[in-house]
């Protein structure tokens, strides 16, 4: 069985469509990262909301930029974690 999926990366907000269910997923495109481990703790909304509330050992920002991927494998772990 194949299962399809559609996913529109916007630079503000990312959506995820299955057909017959529709939009399933509708999240801000934003990611927080823990600099010293490397490592996402926290995607969509729940990043957003970090925003500006964080230690300099976190970063929250955006993965795409102008209409384009800017960091591959943070958009890539949003992806999985989205999926």
């Amino acid at each position: 069985m194949v299962r399809k999926i559609g996913i529109d990366l916007g630079t503000c907000n990312s959506l995820v469509f299955i057909p017959g269910k529709g939009v399933v997923l509708q999240e801000p495109s934003v990611v927080a990262v823990a600099l010293a481990e490397n490592k996402i703790l926290a995607v969509g909304a729940a990043a957003k909301e970090m925003t500006g509330r964080t230690p300099d050992t976190i970063r929250v920002y955006r993965p795409l930029k102008d209409g384009v991927i800017a960091d591959f494998r943070v958009t890539q772990a949003m992806i999985k974690i989205f999926y």
